[in-house]
């Protein structure tokens, strides 16, 4: 009798209050989620940065920045920066910023996902994760440096981790 009430309370109490949800989070997988919801919120302040340069002189802002930020204007790379900035047209920022916010959307989705613990989230991260490392091998190839590298082996780390844990989940769920 006792046991048939215990059950009963702790039935009421998932019902009513919610207190029988999974508490316990997979860590790796809450911090994945919060990397992309990074990206995200870096991806969302890069695109209202570029529809805030469009009736603005995109050179002479960029210059600004670079003499606040104490970059050698004489550095190839300030110099090449610069000037390629001079040269946007107000289209090509609008595109910067349009797709700014796709692909933070795109970083939304997979970072709720994750964060929920969704199967589609899972899948979701993995295709998109996995679609881009052919880009980032080119890359590589074409321009070794550390840092693509490390891009590299982060993201195929994240896809090999959520391949595993997607794999795992189908096999416990067969026993």
């Amino acid at each position: 009798m006792l046991a048939n009430l215990s059950s009963a309370v702790l039935v009421s109490n998932c019902v009513l209050i919610g207190s029988c949800m999974k508490t316990s989070h997979d860590p790796l997988l809450r911090l994945i989620a919060v990397f992309k919801f990074f990206k995200c919120a870096m991806l969302i302040a890069l695109g209202v940065g570029a529809f805030r340069l469009l009736n603005q002189d995109v050179g002479a802002v960029a210059k600004h920045w670079a003499e606040a930020l104490r970059l050698d204007p004489g550095n190839r790379f300030v110099d090449a920066a610069l000037g390629k900035a001079a040269h946007l047209r107000p289209e090509q920022i609008k595109k910067l910023g349009l797709g700014s916010f796709l692909y933070a959307a795109l970083f939304l989705a997979e970072g709720t996902g994750l964060w929920l613990e969704k199967r589609w989230g899972e899948w979701l991260t993995v295709v998109i994760t996995g679609s881009l490392v052919p880009v980032e091998i080119y890359e590589i190839y074409r321009h070794l440096s550390a840092m693509r590298v490390a891009v590299l082996v982060m993201n195929l780390g994240i896809v090999g981790y959520l391949i595993h844990r997607i794999r795992s989940k189908r096999g416990a769920m067969r026993v």
